[in-house]
């Protein structure tokens, strides 16, 4: 059966050409979503920090209790937006443990130097050269609060060296230092630069005193280092931190590149879901497709004494041929797509520059056999009907295709269509990733429903259709009608495809505007200030008081953003918050409070967002227990509820609440309104000048990077729903050209019965126009259902945003590349002589 396959592969190139093209699609689509999964599984930061630790105890991620499922607590573990630390105690400790040389405590200081503002630095005690370790190249150890010693990253560029002098800003001011010696590592590491200030005064700049951000742990040359271990990790457990070793050191040092393996696996993951989907669908139909056009040859081959087995051999014996060329087509255009997509990530800063495309064996294997199975099972099931028939009816049975499927495929559909419009409900009753989980099953479901429910839709629509199309086309719409209904399910393919690209872009890209809409929107008429004392490193909550002081200021309130964890009603999430000073909030902001209010903001409170206090079930006066991003669990009062959580964040805290537990310790900005005709502009870029790198901007400006910032966080979600709705068009034209060609026979035999050339290119038109008209009101439907329902969930919005750019370019973009990738290969077709025609193999 190979070598037959082999020869009807090779003889027929044309007819498996539309079928390659989709599997080989569908292999990098999947691969580039597999390879960003598994190089994010592999991805462990750089370890070189802690290169001479043993093991790091550190605190940076969180663990809660979930619900209760059949006797088993679900836990979930989340990392923490702000920097965990551990107990300065627990260095002591440490040090205790039989085995243990040294524990060192490393404290991690924000820092920007004037010789190179644009270099990444961190500040450090410099007892933690030992951890690296690091040794002296030139110079000595800092002996006093204003000495330094930097790496050589930041000595190279800089020209740093003993006796030179630089100022440093940390902690939202700028200081003098002298450079008293300079250390490097013996190799190369990548990652930060690194400046290193005495102890005492590492200790005294730390916003987290008594703390340290992580603990190494040296052993002596003759330890058990396997009863070291055990020690030190019940001293993390006991202090609710964690012993990372080997290369998870590098999580520990960078927990940027958790974050990162974080954003690699869930994009990947979430995005593979999608495309699996979708490559699903359309490998199932393509194959489908193509089994189907060629039901007179296999009815020939029953026809001369070929068994059912021996067909349908020979048919998996097809697409597994095709299915190796597809993977060694497919895997290689995933690589490259992976690289570049890597690149896009990196520039745009979701990942950083350490991150490596790595592995690619597992994902190449994991995706062939994917995409094998599928188009395997689709040959399958497509030559079932085929082969099972007796010879004496096989040819009769190939010339007039049933009109619809059977019984079992109407339930499977209506069950679909039924469970799709389910999730509306559950959709409409939670919020955020869980209302967008169940938007996209629903959507799936929907598109799934109509594949199977395809075969009616199309004799239906047929039906409905004929008299617009025997009016509008005459003789050619009659003939048009007629093959539609008499191709109700030889179409289904073409129809699922369609339905697709229209429901999956009308849905998931309009979503995306609609959240960038409301977020830009909430801030822009949420801020009542007009100006904002803003500095690239930060403002000491001083700043505001200081505003206040200024003649024409009104009001003035420092803003802190971070991020909290909360629970909800599956798992706990991250969501943005903000720390503001809640005097005079009310004349610079408006979060368009609709319970409580924000004077009653004290340390112990919180006001949250309607939706989010929905989520989690609070109410105004109960106490709301969350974590903040450093995993500090707090229960406070819940004192006011506000609309406005797309601008502002989801929660809202009196700044003081914050103090200690975010990694700067700094306000983002001061907001400031003024007098009217007060002439305070002045004295405000004065005050800005007092901070390093402080100026005063309009607040519109602020909504104007706000915009900005949503955009290139949208960028991702575009990126890959664009790849994916771009496979699914692809996959559309694939399938229309593909039904196009199969029609040489027809075609040819209506210009033998008098069907002129023209009224046979009506007649394709009058059908591309039904078809495409089912198939863009179905999907426009869908999508109107999916992204109503989801908005409404998730924005409070009642009617979604669509541009008219939007919905016109992904209509038109579909409807004129359906037309194209019919209307070219039928004009190609009618070119041919009808008696030449009859003669082509279907």
């Amino acid at each position: 059966m190979l070598r037959l396959a082999a020869q009807t592969l090779r003889h027929r190139t044309g007819g498996f050409l539309a079928t390659f093209v989709a599997l080989a699609a569908g292999v990098a689509v999947l691969m580039t979503c597999a390879l960003l999964v598994e190089s994010g599984w592999r991805h462990q930061g750089d370890p070189h920090r802690y290169g001479a630790a043993v093991a790091v105890v550190a605190d940076r991620d969180l663990t809660v209790d979930g619900p209760t499922v059949l006797g088993e607590t679900e836990r979930t573990t989340v990392l923490l937006p702000e920097r965990g630390s551990v107990p300065g105690k627990v260095a002591g400790d440490l040090a205790d443990v039989p085995g243990v040389d040294r524990a060192v405590g490393d404290r991690r200081l924000v820092v920007t130097t004037t010789a190179a503002p644009g270099l990444p630095t961190t500040g450090h005690g410099w007892s933690s050269t030992a951890l690296a370790p690091y040794r002296l190249v030139s110079g000595r150890p800092p002996r006093s609060d204003g000495e330094i010693a930097v790496d050589a990253r930041l000595a190279g560029p800089t020209r740093l060296g003993p006796g030179a002098t630089t100022e440093v800003v940390t902690g939202g001011v700028s200081r003098t230092y002298e450079v008293s010696g300079v250390v490097g590592t013996g190799g190369t590491a990548s990652g930060r630069a690194a400046l290193f200030f005495t102890d005492a005064h590492a200790a005294a700049l730390d916003p987290h005193p008594g703390r340290y951000d992580a603990v190494g742990v040296l052993t002596a040359p003759d330890a058990d280092r396997d009863a070291v271990l055990a020690e030190v990790r019940r001293i993390a457990d006991a202090a609710g931190a964690t012993a990372y070793t080997g290369d998870d050191r590098g999580i520990a040092a960078e927990p940027e590149s958790a974050a990162a393996r974080s954003l690699a696996l869930g994009a990947g993951a979430a995005f593979a879901g999608y495309a699996a989907a979708i490559v699903g669908f359309v490998v199932a139909g393509t194959v489908g497709l193509s089994v189907r056009h060629r039901r007179r040859d296999l009815a020939l081959l029953r026809a001369v004494a070929a068994t059912p087995g021996q067909v349908r051999s020979m048919l998996l014996a097809e697409v597994g041929l095709l299915g190796l060329l597809a993977g060694a087509v497919g895997v290689p255009a995933g690589l490259l797509a992976t690289r570049q997509v890597r690149d896009a990530l990196v520039s745009r800063g979701f990942l950083p520059d350490d991150f490596t495309v790595r592995g690619g064996v597992l994902s190449a294997a994991a995706v062939v056999v994917t995409v094998a199975v599928v188009a395997l099972l689709s040959a399958w099931i497509a030559a079932l009907r085929v082969s099972r028939i007796r010879p004496t009816e096989a040819l009769g049975e190939a010339a007039v295709e049933p009109a619809t499927g059977g019984r079992a495929r109407l339930v499977c559909g209506l069950a679909c269509v039924a469970g799709a419009f389910s999730l509306t409900v559950l959709t409409g009753a939670t919020d955020g990733q869980t209302a967008l989980g169940a938007a996209m099953g629903m959507l799936y479901l929907f598109v799934l429903g109509v594949a199977l429910l395809a075969p009616w839709i199309n004799q239906g629509a047929a039906r409905l259709l004929g008299p617009v199309l025997r009016t509008v086309w005459g003789d050619s719409g009659y003939l048009a009608a007629a093959n539609l209904r008499a191709n109700a399910r030889g179409a289904v393919a073409v129809l699922t495809a369609l339905v697709l690209s229209v429901g999956l872009g009308g849905t998931v890209w309009f979503l995306q505007d609609n959240l960038e809409r409301q977020t830009v929107a909430q801030s822009r008429e949420g801020v009542l200030a007009q100006y904002a004392l803003t500095s690239g490193t930060g403002l000491p909550a001083s700043a505001a008081a200081e505003a206040r002081r200024v003649p024409g200021v009104a009001a003035a309130t420092g803003v802190r953003r971070t991020s909290v964890v909360v629970p909800d009603r599956l798992e706990p999430q991250t969501v943005p918050a903000q720390g503001i000073d809640p005097l005079g909030a009310d004349r610079t902001l408006d979060l368009r409070v609709r319970s409580g209010s924000l004077d009653a903001l004290r340390e112990g409170t919180v006001a949250v967002s309607t939706a989010r206090a929905d989520a989690a079930g609070w109410r105004l006066g109960d106490k709301a227990r969350l974590w903040l991003g450093d995993g500090t669990p707090v229960t406070l009062r819940v004192v006011a509820l506000y609309e406005r959580g797309w601008g502002f964040g989801d929660v809202t805290l009196h700044r003081r609440t914050l103090d200690g537990h975010t990694v700067t310790g700094l306000d983002d900005r001061v907001l400031v309104r003024t007098a009217p005709d007060s002439g305070a502009e002045g004295a405000l870029a004065e005050l800005a000048r007092r901070y390093p790198g402080g100026q005063v901007t309009d607040t519109a400006r602020l909504t104007g990077e706000l915009a900005e910032d949503v955009a290139v966080s949208g960028w991702l979600n575009k990126m890959l729903v664009t790849v994916l709705v771009g496979y699914a068009v692809l996959a559309a034209a694939n399938t229309l050209v593909m039904a196009a060609l199969a029609r040489t026979r027809e075609l040819s035999l209506l210009r033998l019965v008098g069907v002129t050339r023209g009224q046979a290119k009506r007649m394709v038109r009058a059908e591309q126009a039904g078809l495409l008209g089912v198939a863009l009101l179905i999907g426009a439907a869908i999508a109107a259902v999916t992204l109503t329902t989801i908005v409404r969930a998730v924005t409070g919005a009642t009617v979604p945003h669509v541009p008219a750019t939007g919905w016109t370019a992904l209509l038109g973009g579909t409807t004129a590349l359906a037309l194209l990738a019919t209307v070219v290969p039928v004009t190609h077709i009618l070119r041919t002589a009808p008696v030449e025609g009859m003669g082509v193999r279907e």
